[in-house]
């Protein structure tokens, strides 16, 4: 009926609409209405016996009277707008207001050249300030709007996202999640569709068969939907749906390009032979975690697939935190529970986190002074914390071997190790490591952080660093590293003796050689297989997509590698909340606990000793003991060829294929131009086993 009611005047034009000022960064009746006018409807000129007699063919026609007949046209109009309001959807600069009104918007930028300008403004809501850019004012206004509402719009339950925006429940969409896909999809749907057909002259849907999403106002959109057929460019789509982005190279070599782009405050890589294809890997990774959108042709990000589930990570950072404090809680002084850098390993059947175990702890960030250079192996060289946590780890391991010699059968159930028919031991199935770090690695992965991806992302200059990726060394008794110098490989002991610096290598290249040769090292490799990190977590300044990139893909050309090696590449995650960095100097003690023991050992890291100045027991003499102990006792993955090696040298150069893997590692290293990996002076492992 209302429909029939309408008809005739159905010619009607509904009246002038008020325009928008840009460069008014106030918000306005005219900004919050925007998106109900209906001026851009067309109205359809009138009969010809319809129009006044005598006035000029371009004449307007007059406002109808308010009295008499005219005046029911108006209330007729009226409705008309009302109804039109109701199912036209609301932007985000209208929803904020009705959430917040009275903010007031304000002119941060204006950059680019005059032909392509971006625009940035900023809007303060509960005390936070939102920026959103954008080619014009109005656009920067409604990103920063839409900012603002993703900080604080969240619903308590799916059911109660779905009900609001008018939609079906989704299986595979988590509305509780602050990176779920609700928000951009929500945001999507702020802006208005154009009509297909003149509205006054289209028949309006009767009431009772507009759904509720019409009702709201909020009828959601596949942004897939807003990809036309042809535009299968990733970079092209991204461009459509977050304009003004700027691409930067973050590293350059021969065939291989590494390019980053920031959308919304996030960032993301990608490689490729070539500039172009590396955009298009980052453009893709973007649109697959913002949008859900996968172009046919692209390979899905690698990054995505090497991601850690978030809710592990953070049990994981959490057994860890707790574990030290209560190790911490009684030590005396104090200062010894507190750590600018800490590690942990835990071991898990599978990704269950119920039976998660925290086996090795450490902290710690300085290195050895080269005076205090041993050559009988009874010093720690390098305390930061994730060296100590593996070599913890070394120290676990031995004590699952020992179980093996045990008479008792149960003893040899309880060790994580079984024998393998071939001879040796490997891990039993699905027993898994997880490394934390607090902060990440010192040497190439903290040094090219999001801090600084995000200044070349904003600088206005093209940016390529020359020592991205590079292998990088520790400083002597200090924090921080430096590049490699020169293609000399060794140090030589009386040059160190004389007052050289000790070089030791940073622990993301650490980490990077971990991840081909194994974290059980050379002595073990005579009774085990190689024992590999399963994911790797880290608390703060991270980014996983930087960190994978220098910790695996560095390696990439290393080429096959023996049975049982492989180039592993572990999961990769950050926390969700980061514990507070404690400003200050670091202190210069390292702090060790291993699975098995009550008591925390405490190290001196300058002189590589316990405070009491007695050698630890993760020193080379203590470790290189142990195996003594072990060898003729236990089975051997590697056959006998002669008498059992008396140096601890010659124990480590017995492991022809770990020896082998590694000079194949170090060659990778230098054909992909990233340095010579620096070796101490060998006359440190030129000491007597303890047989």
């Amino acid at each position: 009926m209302l429909s029939a009611f309408i008809a005739p005047f159905k010619h009607l034009s509904p009246g002038a609409a008020h325009t928008e000022d840009e460069d008014n960064l106030s918000t306005s009746s005219a900004d919050v209405k925007e998106n109900r006018n209906v001026s851009n409807l067309e109205a359809r000129p009138l009969p010809a016996g319809d129009r006044t007699r005598g006035s000029a063919p371009g004449a307007k026609r007059k406002r109808p009277l308010e009295e008499g007949n005219g005046g029911h046209l108006c209330q007729l109009q009226l409705i008309w707008k009302t109804l039109s309001w109701s199912m036209a959807p609301k932007n985000a600069l209208v929803q904020l207001h009705e959430l917040r009104p009275g903010l007031q918007y304000r002119m941060v930028s204006q950059t680019g050249p005059v032909h392509a300008p971006v625009f940035a403004v900023a809007v303060e809501v509960n005390g936070l300030t939102f920026e959103g850019t954008g080619p014009t004012k109005k656009k920067a206004k409604m990103r920063a709007a839409e900012l603002a509402l993703r900080s604080f719009v969240q619903f308590p339950n799916a059911c109660q996202a779905h009900l609001a925006m008018g939609s079906g429940p989704s299986p595979c969409t988590d509305f509780t999640s602050d990176q779920a896909d609700f928000p951009d999809t929500l945001f999507k749907e702020f802006e208005p569709a154009a009509p297909s057909a003149p509205f006054p002259g289209r028949r309006p849907a009767e009431p009772e068969r507009l759904s509720p999403a019409c009702r709201r106002g909020r009828l959601l959109r596949h942004t897939l939907d807003l990809v036309a057929p042809g535009d299968r460019n990733p970079v092209v789509v991204l461009s459509q749906l977050r304009a003004g982005l700027r691409y930067v190279c973050l590293s350059e070599r021969p065939r291989s390009f590494v390019m980053a782009v920031s959308v919304d405050g996030r960032t993301f890589e990608g490689s490729g032979r070539s500039k172009k294809l590396a955009k298009g890997q980052a453009a893709q990774a973007a649109l697959q975690a913002l949008f859900d959108i996968r172009l046919p042709g692209h390979t899905p990000s690698r990054s995505k697939s090497h991601l850690l589930p978030q809710e592990f990570a953070d049990a994981v950072s959490q057994l860890v935190t707790q574990k030290f404090r209560e190790l911490t809680v009684g030590l005396t002084p104090s200062v010894h529970a507190r750590h600018r850098a800490l590690a942990g390993i835990v071991m898990t059947k599978g990704l269950d986190v119920r039976q998660a175990q925290v086996v090795v702890l450490s902290s710690g960030t300085k290195c050895i002074s080269g005076e205090y250079i041993n050559d009988q192996g009874l010093v720690v060289n390098d305390c930061h914390a994730e060296t100590v946590a593996r070599r913890a780890l070394l120290h676990f391991l031995y004590a699952q071997l020992e179980l093996h010699l045990s008479q008792r059968r149960e003893d040899a159930e309880r060790s994580i190790f079984v024998r393998r028919k071939a001879g040796g031991y490997r891990l039993r199935d699905n027993t898994l490591f997880h490394l934390y770090v607090s902060t990440s690695p010192c040497g190439d992965a903290r040094l090219n952080s999001p801090y600084e991806i995000t200044t070349d992302l904003t600088s206005s200059k093209h940016v390529v660093r020359k020592f991205r990726g590079h292998l990088r060394t520790k400083i002597e008794s200090g924090e921080g590293t430096v590049p490699v110098r020169g293609p000399s490989a060794v140090q030589t002991w009386d040059g160190i003796l004389l007052g050289e610096q000790l070089v030791t290598m940073s622990c993301t290249d650490k980490i990077a050689r971990w991840n081909v040769l194994g974290l059980q090292g050379a002595l073990l490799c005579h009774f085990i297989e190689p024992v590999y990190l399963h994911s790797i977590i880290v608390g703060s300044v991270q980014h996983t997509g930087h960190l994978s990139r220098v910790m695996s893909h560095r390696t990439e050309d290393i080429g096959q590698l023996p049975t049982s090696y492989r180039h592993n590449r572990p999961l990769l995650s950050g926390v969700s909340s980061t514990e507070a960095r404690r400003p200050g100097k670091s202190s210069h003690f390292s702090v060790n606990w291993v699975a098995g023991h009550t008591d925390v050992e405490i190290l001196d890291a300058t002189t590589g000793k316990r405070s009491c100045g007695g050698s630890s027991r993760l020193c080379k003499h203590m470790l290189s003991a142990r195996w003594a102990r072990l060898y003729g006792k236990l089975s051997t993955r590697i056959p006998s060829h002669g008498d059992t090696p008396s140096m601890y040298s010659e124990a480590k150069l017995g492991a022809h294929t770990y020896q082998s893997v590694k000079q194949q590692l170090f060659k990778a290293f230098q054909k992909a131009g990233l340095g010579t990996w620096v070796r101490k002076p060998p006359e440190q492992d030129q000491f007597p086993l303890a047989l």
